[in-house]
């Protein structure tokens, strides 16, 4: 039986973050009801012409140079032509023989390997409108215009993916870019992020590609998976029974949990592409590339890297906490008000912080897009932990603290006073509880005598059982040493 090699290449389309679309002011806003943010430029009336939106194209550049690609200072609009009822005008104002983003790259880690996916190219497009199918014997298909003209970037990889685990890797990463430069909000649900994979199999060796079929429209990093391995087991069952793959659009059915066929897959020639007549070309001085690559913010690879150095985070930690850029912003804040409040070092206040922040704050956060939504401000965390570090509370407490602060709104410091939860640090008062306990435990002090030093346990868990877990642990540890030492 002959063994088989997939080759995947993805096509990701990204919705840029601007207000208006991208050859009118119409507003891109998502959920407003059907067919209102439209005007004759977006419907495509008689005599409507369009004028390119800076934004968008600036945000594509952006997107270009945090994937390493050759910016073009030139590049044109092409129509790309094509009759469905989603293009109003009998076609898409894409780009193709000259885009504003060249050859680039972006670099992923599967299984502990690092691999560098090349990308062909990232051009900017409009969006198509949305169609709404119904179901039955007297269905119609409605068109929402509300999408049509929103401002996109295809990015276009190369064919360098090898399996779908790698697929996915190469879609976490490239939206999470996406959202930490602020290009794109990375919401699946809504269809801002959504990719289409071009799937082949050949005999392992072979050079040349085989026949591949394309996946349309995969808005869920799961389905994209299981889309891309059904395709993959699908292929190789064909060209096993002796059939031959053709190549065809797909898409996948999670109801019949398998790709289904769409129709023949057309070639860039059947669209007739040509420069658009109505659209100068899009010039972008080196001057203002340079200027929009200053303006790129810390970019997430770079960010997990420097937090490892300098605050001393596990490559976990830090890959958890630069989940979001809201979180990522919310632990930098947190840690940089700790070392304003307490004389902590930077990597005792980063791994504090960012315990804390996974242990606790997390559970209580809910992320919409880019937005994200948090229990407290980072200050207060930071303040808490300060009570912590200065001996006003032990980490247990803080917990405690925590969940009041969320439950009421209210500062650290005001629950520690009006709830009693500084630790006792009065030497006297713990040396009194922890003598009755000794007096109480024969038993154990015994075991402490006989070497069994694990017993101290016991002691301290008493002890915080007696005082409601308000002692100064330290003070109990050295007190309880001392005195048994004594006996």
């Amino acid at each position: 039986m002959t063994a088989y090699e997939p080759v995947i290449g993805l096509e990701v389309h990204a919705q840029m973050r601007s207000r208006t679309k991208l050859f009118c002011g119409c507003p891109t806003e998502y959920g407003a009801p059907p067919n209102e943010h439209t005007c004759p430029v977006c419907l495509a009336l008689p005599g409507a012409l369009p004028v390119p939106n800076e934004k968008a194209i600036e945000l594509a550049v952006q997107a270009g140079l945090a994937l390493e690609c050759e910016v073009e200072t030139h590049s044109v609009f092409a129509r790309k032509n094509y009759f469905y009822p989603d293009l109003p005008k009998g076609y898409q104002i894409s780009q193709f023989e000259l885009p504003l983003n060249g050859a680039g790259h972006l670099d992923i880690e599967v299984d502990g390997e690092t691999k560098r996916i090349g990308i062909t190219r990232i051009h900017v497009e409009e969006d198509a409108a949305k169609n709404i199918h119904g179901t039955g014997s007297t269905a119609v298909t409605i068109v929402d215009f509300n999408r049509g003209g929103t401002p996109l970037i295809e990015i276009v990889s190369d064919p360098d993916l090898r399996s779908s685990e790698e697929a996915e890797a190469y879609l976490r990463k490239l939206r999470d870019l996406l959202m930490f430069i602020g290009v794109n909000d990375g919401n699946l649900e809504e269809g801002s992020f959504r990719c289409d994979a071009n799937v082949s199999i050949r005999p392992v060796g072979q050079e040349e590609l085989g026949t591949r079929a394309e996946l349309k429209n995969i808005n869920s990093f799961r389905f994209v998976k299981k889309a891309i391995e059904h395709e993959i087991a699908r292929q190789e069952g064909v060209l096993q029974s002796g059939g031959t793959v053709v190549q065809e659009t797909r898409t996948w059915s999670e109801a019949q949990g398998k790709t289904i066929s769409m129709r023949s897959k057309e070639e860039a020639h059947d669209y007739r592409y040509f420069p658009d007549p109505d659209l100068p070309p899009v010039v972008v001085t080196e001057e203002r590339i340079e200027e929009l690559r200053a303006a790129l913010p810390e970019l997430p690879e770079a960010k997990r890297e420097r937090w490892q150095k300098e605050l001393g985070l596990t490559e976990y930690d830090a890959g958890v906490l630069s989940g979001h850029p809201e979180i990522a912003k919310y632990f930098e804040e947190a840690t940089r008000a700790l070392l304003e409040q307490s004389g902590t070092k930077a990597k005792a206040a980063g791994k504090k912080v960012g315990n804390f922040v996974q242990a606790e704050v997390l559970r209580h956060v809910t992320t919409d897009g880019l937005e994200a939504l948090f229990p407290v401000a980072p200050t207060a965390v930071a303040e808490l932990l300060a009570c912590v570090e200065d001996g006003t509370i032990n980490g247990k407490i803080a917990k405690k603290v925590f969940a009041s602060m969320v439950e009421t709104g209210t500062g650290p410091k005001v629950i520690i006073e009006k709830q009693g939860l500084a630790q006792v640090t009065d030497t006297g008062a713990i040396e009194a509880e922890v003598s009755r306990i000794l007096e109480a435990s024969p038993a154990q002090v015994a075991q402490y005598k006989d070497g069994k030093t694990n017993v101290i346990g016991y002691f301290v868990g008493q002890v915080m059982k007696a005082t409601k877990g308000a002692a100064n642990p330290k003070a109990v540890n050295e007190i309880l040493r001392r005195l048994l030492d004594e006996r």
